[in-house]
């Protein structure tokens, strides 16, 4: 049986975008803050020898440049404002959420409700100064050893770290404001956002290599196919559903007796979307992101990290397989969905799962569930992720294609559709109180005004 809320969300039309005015503002304000992400992409950092740069980057664009310029939105390979991206603030958040799960004091702090999540958030702000001084510090280090600085020097430096870190603060600050006052999603959006603006550069250059028969007709047919199958099969995957039977039984409200119903509970195949790839690829780049201007100064252990944990290499690939997997446990069990949690509202509305006793059975019977879903959703994001990865390396197509890249669009795009239905339908809600409350006055109105007629 379809239930009402389905039925209005099946219903629900693009058309009610235009009468939804709160919507459309948080749609325009996105926009807006996106538009300012990318204008300040191409706005350098002073100092910077643009011709020696430029250089560098046709160089170094196939190796781990090019993938730590994709989630950059290109601004590190134009040695923009926003050079480091957001990543400071994803590797500062991965680190907080360890210490979160680890450290009793900041587990107590986080039962703590709104007040605690706050305090959190705080100590991750703090966590992201310290990651982006120390990353835009070595950055600004490795510019001057790789001959790409026009006045090398303490100066250069004080102010490399200055615009570099003021950058970084200002995007996580753009993903805070997308998120309160947006569409939601802010992070995963400046991500998306910069791998999609990047994306007509590279199927040019794709398309231009196969005319100069560098890339085969062959190879460019089978990329297409490639990338079409895996968007495909993450669209499949991201819409699958574990459904849990939940019973509520008879109950009285007020003066009425309401009948027994039976629901269920929606799990996600991959409960944890796409913010595993993200973590594993923020980990994946951290120790190379300050190396990657270095030039011929790279120190032999950059040099051996950068040979082993180069793209396609074998340490590679197992090393962002398992971080993979294991952010995909952690961040389900820590922050997507909690049995304790799940369970316990369940008991507080009279709900339970047939055959199993509210409380603490309930939980150990979500927590073995949601163990079971996720040995398919963590092995399908490890698959999605590295297949691609291994296919592309032994091919040499841009990184744009590879199956990290293709998960993110496509997960930020279906979260965020899904956002805006939500706004939509309530919406529509908040249409049929005001109409039924409308409707009620003008029968009171009615009443009132009867007998005084007569």
């Amino acid at each position: 049986m379809v239930s009402a809320a389905e039925q209005m969300a099946a219903n629900t039309s693009w058309a009610a975008l235009g009468k939804a005015t709160d919507l459309r503002n948080r749609i325009f304000f996105t926009l807006g803050l996106l538009i300012v992400y990318r204008l300040g992409t191409y706005i350098p950092v002073p100092g910077i020898d643009g011709t020696a740069l430029r250089e560098f980057v046709e160089q170094a664009s196939t190796g781990v440049a090019g993938i730590v310029s994709m989630f950059t939105g290109g601004a590190l390979g134009r040695m923009g404002i926003f050079a480091l991206g957001i990543m400071p603030y994803i590797s500062a958040s991965i680190m907080v959420q360890l210490l979160t799960a680890m450290v009793p004091a900041l587990e107590q702090l986080k039962k703590e409700g709104e007040q605690g999540r706050k305090k959190i958030n705080q100590y991750t702000r703090y966590g992201t100064v310290v990651l982006a001084v120390l990353q835009a510090y070595g950055l600004a280090a490795s510019l001057e050893g790789g001959d790409l600085v026009t006045d090398p020097g303490w100066y250069f430096r004080a102010a490399c770290v200055i615009t570099l870190v003021g950058g970084t603060m200002f995007l996580m600050w753009l993903g805070e404001q997308i998120t309160a006052r947006g569409v939601g999603n802010g992070i995963s959006l400046i991500i998306f956002v910069g791998i999609v603006a990047e994306l007509p550069a590279a199927l040019a250059q794709f398309f231009a290599s196969g005319r100069s028969g560098a890339i085969s007709p062959a190879v460019i047919v089978g990329v297409i196919l490639m990338v079409v199958a895996v968007i495909a099969f993450v669209v499949f995957m991201e819409r699958a559903l574990r459904k849990i039977t939940i019973q509520y039984p008879r109950r009285q409200v007020g003066m009425k007796m309401t009948e027994a119903q039976q629901s269920h509970l929606p799990v996600k195949v991959n409960p944890a979307g796409v913010i595993p790839a993200i973590f594993a690829s923020s980990l994946l780049l951290l120790p190379v992101t300050i190396s990657t201007f270095s030039g011929s100064e790279t120190s032999p252990l950059m040099s051996t990290i950068l040979a082993y944990f180069g793209p396609g290499q074998p340490l590679y690939l197992a090393f962002f397989g398992g971080m993979i997997i294991f952010f995909a446990y952690f961040y389900t069990f820590n922050v997507s969905f909690k049995p304790d949690d799940v369970a316990d509202n369940l008991k507080n509305q009279n709900g339970f799962v047939p055959g199993i006793r509210p409380g603490k059975k309930t939980a150990d019977y979500l927590e073995y569930v949601v163990n079971r879903i996720l040995v398919i959703g963590s092995l399908y994001l490890a698959a999605v992720a590295l297949l691609p990865e291994i296919l592309r390396t032994q091919l040499n197509i841009p990184f744009y294609f590879g199956g990290t890249s293709v998960l993110i669009v496509v997960s930020v795009t279906m979260d965020t559709i899904q956002q805006v239905q939500s706004h939509l339908l309530a919406h529509q809600y908040e249409g049929l109180i005001q109409k039924s409350k409308l409707s009620g006055k003008g029968k009171a109105r009615k009443k009132r005004g009867g007998p005084a007629r007569r």
